[in-house]
């Protein structure tokens, strides 16, 4: 949607210039498509600057953690970079619930499920453990929700590039917090600085998303540098979402 200020003289002139400026996304809704990376640019929950360096830190193979509140679009932008992904890549997706749409020639699909019918239960962090098995050349997760980030975390350590996953977080540094604290729910004993060492050592980029009225948008883009267990910092760099923001780097957080 366009957020240029019109004038409209009567209340059918302003209709029709909101049915103007919504076509393209209604357009998307009605062909049934779930939304494409284009699509979010067309919407302007990103611009085309962010668009080329998405695709950049997916062709790279980074490992991407997108963050936001309930209802922010954390999935539907997962299922917009997991688009991107070459067709040649073997991708394992790893969910609670199944929510992503997903269609690759080589995508092989894991669900937890609830203990039924003399059927064991079988947990996120089952399915993470057995994930290597299969031989993966990505790994998607649904969500981040406890223990599982300990196991994801090992994956990340073991070299498992190209990582997709989603955390709830008001900001991107929050989302670090969040993730150190749902390690720690794994009842692996790790020190705390350890576990902080091996974020900083495994996860490249934190994509933050944001709601307000109309508009869902990425807000923050943050590239980790690394983690400093002396001074109990993270070296990060933030990037502009969008063209008029500036690059602010050599920045820390705890």
């Amino acid at each position: 949607m366009s957020t240029s200020s019109s004038v409209y003289s009567t209340p059918s002139e302003f209709l029709k210039g909101v049915d103007e400026q919504l076509e393209p996304l209604l357009d998307t809704l009605r062909s049934g498509r779930h939304f494409t990376i284009e699509d979010l640019v067309k919407c302007e929950s990103l611009d085309a600057t962010l668009l080329e360096r998405l695709k950049h830190y997916v062709e790279r193979r980074q490992n991407i953690l997108i963050s936001g509140g309930t209802g922010t679009g954390k999935t539907t932008l997962l299922n917009a970079l997991g688009k991107l992904i070459s067709d040649d890549d073997r991708i394992l997706l790893i969910e609670d619930t199944s929510e992503i749409q997903l269609e690759k020639p080589n995508l092989v699909r894991f669900e937890a499920r609830q203990a039924q019918a003399g059927l064991p239960a079988v947990a996120i962090r089952d399915l993470l453990k057995a994930s290597l098995r299969h031989r993966p050349d990505r790994i998607i997760l649904g969500e981040i929700r406890g223990g599982e980030a300990f196991d994801l975390l090992q994956l990340l350590n073991t070299g498992h590039s190209g990582t997709l996953s989603t955390v709830h977080a008001s900001s991107a540094q929050q989302a670090i917090s969040r993730f150190t604290s749902c390690v720690l729910q794994s009842g692996v004993e790790l020190p705390y600085r350890a576990i902080k060492t091996n974020i900083g050592d495994s996860l490249n980029v934190i994509i933050q998303l944001e709601r307000r009225p109309g508009r869902r948008f990425v807000s923050e883009v943050i590239q980790i540098k690394k983690y400093n267990p002396t001074t109990d910092e993270f070296e990060f760099v933030v990037e502009p979402a969008f063209a008029r923001s500036s690059i602010n780097s050599g920045s820390y957080l705890r």
